[in-house]
This record gives C-alpha cells, sequence and structure tokens, in this order.
C-alpha cells in the first residue's frame, strides 16, 4: 500500500515509525512532516489547507490510504472532500469531528444519551458565563468552545479565575474557539486516557494511557499538550474498561449513527475515574500526543491493517494485541513553553540515546544538518520497560544524554505508577 499521512508532531512521528514497520507498506508519504518523519517517510511539500491539491497528489501517487494526524484537519472535513474524491481515509468526517471540535455538542450529546460527564451549561456571552460561575461556585471548569490546541481549558480554583477565564475566550484570546464557552462541574478523582478504533458500527479498544498536562512537577503550574504519558493505566481495570465501552463508548457510537454522522477514526475519551465509576471528562477524535508514542511501543499488531480495516468499515472481524511491557514518554519542551517557546536552539547528542529508546521528534526543524528547536513541545524521548520504574529509568537515562540547554522536562512522569508499583 501507497500511505500519506497528514502532520507533523510527536504523534505522527511514531505513527509514521508504526506504518513503516508494517509488510503490507509500499511507499510512505508525509506533510508536512519533520526531520523525525523524515526518518520513515518521503517527505512531501503540501499545503494540508488545500484539500483539492491534496486529492490530486494522492491520485498522482496511486495513494491507497489516507491517514490524518491531527484535529484541525479533520474539523474543516479534509476527510470528506478525499472520501468524496474516491480516496480511502483513516479520520473521521468533519460533522463527526465536532466530538472535538465542540465541547458543547459533544456534552449535549452526553446529555441526550445518559452518558455520564460533568454538569454543565453552555454560554454565548461572558455576563451568563459568570453568573452561573457566581450561583455554582469555585471550583469550576471553564472551556472554549472550539479547537484551541490544547489550551482552551481552564481549571479555576476560584470565581476570579474562572472570571478571567472567560474574559479571555470571549475577548478573542482562542479565536473563534471562545465564541462560545462550556462552563462545567470541577471532577475529582484520576484521569485516564482511554482509546478505541471505530468504524462507524464497530468501536474496538485500542489501549489506556495517563498524560500528564500540568507544565510542572507534582502536577502544577498551567495546562499544556501534555508532558509525558504512560501505558497502560493502572487505574484502568478490566472492569473499568468494560463499563467505559458500556457507559460511554457505546451509547456514543450509536447516538452519532442516529444522528446521521457514524464515527470512524480513533476515539479517544478523557475520563475521570472515581467512586462513580467512569466519567467522560471531553472526546478527542485522533490520538492523543504524547499518548500516541506509548501506544504504539506497546502495539503487537502491524497498524496499517488496523487502519484500513477502519477506512473499509471491516474492524468488527479484527483484535488489537499488546506486548506486556509498559512504555513511558518524556516530553522536551523548549523554555518558555506553555508561553512564549524559544526557538532555533541547537539540539544535539539524540544520537546516544541507549538501545530500545526512541525519540519521537514533534517541534523540530533542520537547519545547516543541526536538529532545532521549532516548536514548544519538541522532542518525546519514549521507553519500554518490564515495569513502569524501569521504563521510566530508561527515558530519563535518555533525556540526560541529550545536550540542549535551552530545552526542560518533567522529572517525575509516572509518579502516580511508580508509587503503585513500590506499594506506596
Amino acid at each position: 500500500m501507497n500511505v500519506l499521512l497528514i502532520g507533523s508532531g510527536g504523534r505522527e512521528h511514531a505513527l509514521a515509525w508504526k506504518i513503516a514497520a508494517s509488510p503490507m507498506l509500499t511507499k510512505l508519504y508525509a506533510a508536512p512532516g519533520n526531520p523525525g518523519v523524515a526518518n520513515e517517510a518521503e517527505i512531501v511539500a503540501l499545503d494540508v489547507n488545500d484539500h483539492a491539491a491534496v486529492a490530486a497528489f494522492c491520485k498522482e501517487k496511486a495513494i491507497d490510504l489516507v491517514v490524518v494526524g491531527p484535529e484541525a484537519p479533520l474539523v474543516a472535513g479534509l476527510g470528506d472532500d478525499l472520501r468524496a474524491a474516491g480516496i480511502r481515509v483513516f479520520g473521521p468526517s468533519a460533522k463527526a469531528a465536532q466530538l472535538e471540535g465542540s465541547k458543547g455538542f459533544t456534552k449535549d450529546l452526553c446529555r441526550k444519551y445518559n452518558i455520564p460527564t460533568a454538569a454543565y451549561e453552555r454560554f454565548g456571552n461572558a455576563a451568563d458565563a459568570k453568573a452561573y460561575v457566581e450561583k455554582m461556585g469555585a471550583p469550576i471548569v471553564v472551556k472554549a468552545d472550539g479547537l484551541a490546541a490544547g489550551k482552551g481549558v481552564t481549571v479555576a480554583m476560584t470565581n476570579d479565575e474562572a472570571f478571567e477565564a472567560i474574559d479571555a475566550c470571549f475577548d478573542g484570546g482562542f479565536g473563534s474557539a471562545g465564541a462560545e464557552v462550556v462552563v462545567e462541574e470541577f471532577l475529582t478523582g484520576e484521569e485516564a486516557s482511554f482509546f478505541c478504533l471505530c468504524d462507524g458500527k464497530t468501536a474496538l479498544p485500542f489501549g489506556t494511557a495517563q498524560d500528564h498536562k500540568r507544565v510542572g512537577e507534582g502536577d502544577t503550574g498551567p495546562n499544556t499538550g501534555g508532558m509525558g504519558a504512560y501505558s497502560p493505566a493502572p487505574v484502568m481495570t478490566p472492569e473499568l474498561i468494560e463499563r467505559t465501552m458500556r457507559e460511554i463508548i457505546e451509547p456514543t457510537m450509536r447516538g452519532m449513527a442516529e444522528m446521521g454522522m457514524p464515527f470512524s477514526g480513533v476515539l479517544f475519551a478523557g475520563l475521570m475515574i472515581n467512586d462513580k465509576g467512569p466519567q467522560l471528562i471531553e472526546y478527542n477524535v485522533r490520538f492523543g500526543d504524547p499518548e500516541c508514542q506509548v501506544l504504539m511501543m506497546r502495539l503487537k499488531d502491524d497498524l496499517l491493517v488496523l487502519l484500513s480495516a477502519v477506512a473499509d468499515g471491516q474492524l468488527s472481524h479484527m483484535s488489537a494485541r499488546w506486548y506486556d511491557e509498559a512504555a513511558l514518554t518524556v516530553v522536551m519542551a523548549a523554555k518558555g513553553y506553555p508561553g512564549t517557546p524559544m526557538k532555533g536552539t541547537i539540539i544535539r547528542g539524540l544520537e546516544k540515546a541507549p538501545e530500545g529508546v526512541e525519540i519521537f521528534h514533534a517541534g523540530t526543524a533542520e537547519e545547516d544538518g543541526e536538529i532545532v528547536a521549532a516548536g514548544g513541545r519538541v522532542l518525546s524521548i519514549t521507553a519500554t520497560g518490564g515495569t513502569v520504574t524501569e521504563a521510566q529509568r530508561k527515558a530519563y537515562e535518555a533525556v540526560d544524554v541529550i545536550d540542549w540547554p535551552e530545552g526542560f522536562c518533567r522529572r517525575d512522569i509516572g509518579w502516580r505508577a511508580v508509587e503503585r508499583e513500590q506499594g506506596k
């Protein structure tokens, strides 16, 4: 098969790495890619916002499958336009991508189909949103309705913090994404990421992970796109997985089909686990980043076969097998992140990583033969081990041989699982 991979982050490097290992692969192209992806695929200069140009490239190169990594092209309808041109796609339609593209859409779906989630209301102006905060009281969660690159969510511990977050949305801080806000109940418990491959009819469980959203150690500081992750998530027991499928995933699949927008692609449920069981925090319609990196390290099966089955609506015949090992990824970010990151700084020593550790490029570029930082989250250092503790040790050993003074990382990725393993 000839495959085109859309995207340029750590998630796409991990997908490229796994797709490149498939015996079914003839040729892998990537747009826009990054220097890490370039080790696995031929980088092509395609404007992924120009859907007609992407379709023309697919016809010219006899592309058998397009794998769309990030959410923005899916919400913009790239999948629809390619399918209309007769090209097979892994990824949902624009209508189905509303599960991520609109927080309010997902909350309304939960209400309609009785899917457990935090109580909420939607608002189109600041005054009403603030009045709701006054009524409910902090802690409370404020979310920009649309896509805000992982930064549109504020967990406000005081009413004033909530008011600031509401003003940031309506003052244009998140562009059109903040034209409407969702204000919801603050949930306590342990967060987990749960993934399913879906073909519109069938949902196949596809691994668990735990992400570390906050920039600082001990889960402190502002939210980021994710500073690290590990898989599997010990909190997601077989019983909890079964409940999540029954109470959250299956009603979602049924509801989306009933509304005429069957979901095909990967459904990523952000969950809060507490004494009530699993509750849905949010949906994403693509692999998480950095969760994708740990899932790809643990997946035993041929990813391309699975993605192909999704595109063909043949998932009911498939299963997914996993290595017993744990995987853990540490994100190295550029100083300044999640604010304004330092760009253009040189990164050396990537080739010194120990065997069994994969370094996935996220925000990198190549200049004059050197790898340089070109984004906020720059590298995902990913290791496997018999335990999370072992995977953590190997990942940080690799971090410590990378020569990049302008980079930083959290030193406690996986701390919950490590504490569990140590019996604390």
